[in-house]
């Protein structure tokens, strides 16, 4: 399909009275920020939302959602046209995935004081783990983790209140690296461990009823792989060490 033929493609198909509605998942602080001053959105997704939105010459229109876990959930409401998530194989039942645009990685956080030093000593048995619900490293852990226990909490900011809050309602709290970093960097009381829980394909999103669309959705995100959007998007926003996904085959 040809540029032309793929923005006129997305335009017919998810351009409704002119706006091109668009939900921004804000329980990761690595894509998508609000400044709790000025109320503005920034990051790599909001970026991106904005590049489609002009390509496509459509007033963009964002809801904001406190985690992943929630946009999925509205996934069949009609109440967004494109969205950004972490690839899953559970989600495909209700959307539809471009190719990733950037790859991040979860991470976990103890006390200070726990004996606890690597991710791979999670995984036994009497071990919880704190985690944002629906979450991409939940799907991930509740398919691939054999002994641990997982504790839920609603959204991301929720789990790492709640970890602050009490540490005794877990051994450790899971989160994606820069989420993490934000919420708990320079504070004595707690530490990283050392490794990764996974590493995580983020790409954008279509509601499953608009599956046609996801090659020219993917055309759009390779060109903006391709052009250096997307790095330089991440490096605004002081992304630097999250990595922009290999160019599809």
């Amino acid at each position: 399909m040809t540029r032309d033929r793929e923005v006129e493609a997305l335009r017919s198909g998810l351009v409704k009275d002119g706006r091109l509605r668009v939900a921004i998942n804000l329980g990761n602080a690595s894509l998508a920020q609000r400044d709790p001053e000025t109320g503005e959105l920034s990051g790599v997704s909001v970026a991106l939302a904005r590049a489609l939105s002009a390509a496509l010459q459509a007033e963009l229109h964002v809801s904001t959602y406190p985690g992943a876990g929630k946009v999925v959930a509205d996934a069949g409401a009609d109440v967004w046209d494109v969205a950004f998530l972490a690839i899953d194989p559970k989600r495909r039942e209700v959307v539809a995935y471009s190719s990733p645009y950037v790859l991040i990685e979860a991470k976990a956080v103890v006390p200070a004081g726990s004996s606890l030093l690597h991710v791979d000593e999670l995984d036994r048995d009497g071990v919880s783990l704190l985690v944002a619900a629906n979450s991409a490293y939940d799907l991930y852990l509740s398919e691939h983790a054999r002994a641990m226990t997982l504790v839920r909490a609603e959204t991301p900011g929720a789990s790492f209140d709640g970890f602050k809050a009490d540490p005794s309602c877990a051994d450790a709290v899971a989160g994606v690296a820069q989420s993490l970093e934000k919420a708990f960097g320079g504070e004595k009381s707690f530490r990283f461990l050392e490794g990764r829980i996974t590493a995580i394909e983020q790409a954008m999103a279509l509601p499953i009823r608009n599956a046609g669309l996801v090659d020219a959705l993917t055309g759009f995100v390779e060109a903006r792989k391709r052009d250096g959007f997307v790095r330089e998007a991440l490096d605004l926003t002081g992304m630097h060490s999250l990595v922009v996904a290999d160019p599809a085959a």
